[in-house]
């Protein structure tokens, strides 16, 4: 969206609420030259802005501060000062929040009175950063069609962010601690906060989504750690400040790929807004396709037991034909039709409709269809209906994991009840409710089977509360036992706080959370090679966190179970891409008895990277060599 319409920007990074502006509004005209500035200070931008997250001048009143306009929103409008200081921590551009359409242009040379404020996108309780402002009363237009002040070059020939520092000082960063531009990411992009900035011929670190587009300047010269397809990874401590992101508040931008191209140079004014730092351009940038296509794998061999994982990102039989279509090529295509695979994000028939419907069989209907209309083979499913709204997720769609398996292949479902459920006439009163009966390991045959397949692991813990349960089910691979475990761990969501935010380091309550998930898995895990130590047993699914990280590793050590992207070359080892920052949050696990039969495993990289996207994540399959026992 395009700034100029009514009310908000969709992402607010340069207008307030409009309930705000109702209140405060009085409508500012530009003034004649030489009125109302008796009480000038001599402050110049640079002065507001400072060497700092806060202004020293934050609430004082100013005068006369002389800028040239380089930009327009609904309710203001940015400026930057032609003659600037030779600090380069202190920025030269500010944003003038006007209330009402501001009467100034672009290129005009202006005067502005005000206060300084600090603005706090998303609210006094937001762990982002602030940005500063001038809360104009007045607006002096001294001449038109200036020359617009030289835009900072990012990238190699121009100033270069720190290439792996973000943190500052531990704490509140707004609160002091120290400031440096120079080896700092945080502090680097405050200091050009609201200055005209260039990119350089841009390389798509991620796919555009929401009116963001991630980059690199320079076709990323000197980012570190590239993707083998061209993105960027995310490491640990490295959250890689040399990526920007393109944002369409001012101008449309085009749909893009990773790896795609931005010739030339690109302007625009650098704001924030909602936990980064982000450069709305002026200008609709050219767009030079140059990403790699849609993966595929090959398909399994005789002999080979397939198994996959699926992230749908919240499918519904509302959602458009072609979803389903895409979804279904990304298992007949690109996975070439897996023995099993664990599905998460599978929404009921009523989808976000907060209606009472719990069951999703018209939604799995809709996916198999597609996936035979495709090419591939018949699929079923397994999973267990979760009660109303306590699966977390959006409300109403109960979200769940699930099994899609195909049985032409010499693979069968195992459907067990629990061993103290009633016969199937007693009254449905004196059953167990699957969606709060724990599965148990229990010895089968001289094994370790499962109590009840599908079964939910621990659904009444805590940690679970208000999270997708873990689905455990019990297969044979021609007469082999193996349990399978099906996930979607608590996802990085708003509970965490932002890289690019005012407290260092951020805290991230999500990841507490997956830890304590991965101890309970881990512990079911245990419990099954307990009954037999040679246990077959694989665990799949979104875990919501990378190879590196406390909660997987917990998994993967406590559990006794390799995990399979870690083995991966660093250069294709990631499923998402998060504001461009490329990452392995879908993981399978194995246990011994298995991890020494994987012919190879896979991440197919068909979602992550693309702006037509049926899902959010790349599927991942293992092929596993097995003989039946």
């Amino acid at each position: 969206m395009q700034a100029g319409g009514t009310g908000r920007l969709r992402r607010p990074t340069a207008a307030r609420s409009i309930v705000v502006a109702a209140i405060l509004a009085v409508p500012l005209a530009a003034v004649p030259a030489g009125a109302a500035h008796a009480a000038a200070r001599g402050y110049r931008i640079h002065d507001v802005q400072g060497a700092g997250h806060v202004s020293r001048l934050r609430g004082s009143r100013v005068a006369g501060v002389p800028g040239v306009v380089t930009a327009l929103t609904a309710n203001g409008f940015w400026m930057q000062d032609p003659h600037p200081d030779s600090d380069p921590a202190t920025s030269e551009g500010v944003f003038v929040f006007t209330r009402t359409r501001p009467s100034a242009a672009v290129g005009d040379a202006v005067r502005v009175d005000g206060t300084v404020s600090e603005f706090r996108p998303g609210g006094a309780a937001s762990a982002g950063l602030t940005r500063t402002e001038i809360d104009a009363t007045a607006t002096a237009v001294d001449a038109h069609g200036a020359a617009q002040p030289a835009p900072v070059v990012l990238g190699p020939g121009g100033r270069r962010a720190p290439g792996s520092v973000v943190r500052a000082a531990p704490g509140d960063v707004e609160k002091g601690g120290g400031f440096d531009p120079r080896r700092n990411g945080l502090d680097f992009y405050e200091s050009l906060e609201g200055m005209r900035v260039r990119v350089r011929d841009a390389v798509a670190a991620g796919p555009s989504r929401y009116g963001e587009l991630p980059v690199l300047p320079a076709n990323g010269a000197g980012a570190t750690q590239r993707t083998r397809r061209g993105g960027i990874l995310l490491r640990d401590g490295d959250p890689n400040p040399e990526r920007i992101i393109l944002d369409d508040a001012l101008a449309p931008l085009p749909a893009a790929n990773v790896g795609d191209r931005l010739p030339g140079a690109n302007d625009g004014v650098l704001d924030y807004a909602y936990g980064d730092f982000k450069l709305l351009l002026t200008a609709t940038p050219r767009h030079t396709p140059g990403g790699p296509p849609r993966e595929t794998t090959r398909a399994a061999k005789p002999g080979e037991l397939a198994v996959a994982t699926l992230t749908l990102g919240g499918l519904d039989p509302d959602a458009p034909a072609e979803r389903f279509g895409a979804l279904a090529q990304d298992v007949v295509i690109g996975l070439k039709s897996p023995d099993l695979i664990a599905v998460s994000g599978v929404e009921d028939n009523s989808g976000p409709e907060d209606d009472g419907t719990v069951a999703a069989d018209q939604t799995v209907a809709e996916l198999i269809t597609a996936i035979s209309a495709a090419g591939g083979p018949d699929y079923d499913w397994r999973s267990v209906q979760p009660r109303d709204n306590a699966d977390g997720g959006e409300h109403g769609a109960n979200t769940r994991t699930g099994f899609l398996f195909r049985t032409d292949r010499g693979l069968a479902f195992v459907d067990r009840p629990a061993e103290q459920d009633p016969p199937p006439d007693d009254p449905p009163a004196a059953r167990p409710d699957p969606a709060a009966t724990p599965v148990r390991a229990v010895r089968l045959g001289g094994g370790a089977g499962l109590s009840r397949s599908p079964g939910r692991i621990a659904p009444g813990d805590a940690v679970w509360s208000a999270a997708r349960k873990p689905l455990a089910g019990e297969i044979t691979w021609h007469g082999r036992r193996v349990i399978v475990v099906a996930n979607q761990w608590f996802g990085q969501t708003g509970d965490d706080q932002p890289v690019f935010g005012r407290f260092q380091p951020p805290s991230r309550p999500g990841q507490w959370r997956r830890d304590a998930q991965a101890k309970v898995v881990a512990g079911f895990v245990k419990s099954v090679r307990a009954v037999d130590r040679n246990a077959d047993v694989i665990v799949a699914g979104d875990l919501g966190d990378t190879e590196t990280s406390i909660p997987v590793r917990t998994l993967a050590q406590a559990g006794g179970l390799a995990d399979l992207p870690a083995s991966v070359p660093p250069a294709d080892r990631y499923t998402a891409v998060t504001g461009g920052n490329a990452q392995a949050l879908d993981h399978i696990l194995l246990s011994p008895s298995l991890r020494r039969r994987v012919h190879d495993y896979d991440i197919v990289h068909r979602n992550a990277e693309f702006a037509d996207r049926a899902g959010d994540r790349d599927p991942t399959v293992v092929r596993i060599g097995l003989s039946g026992k």
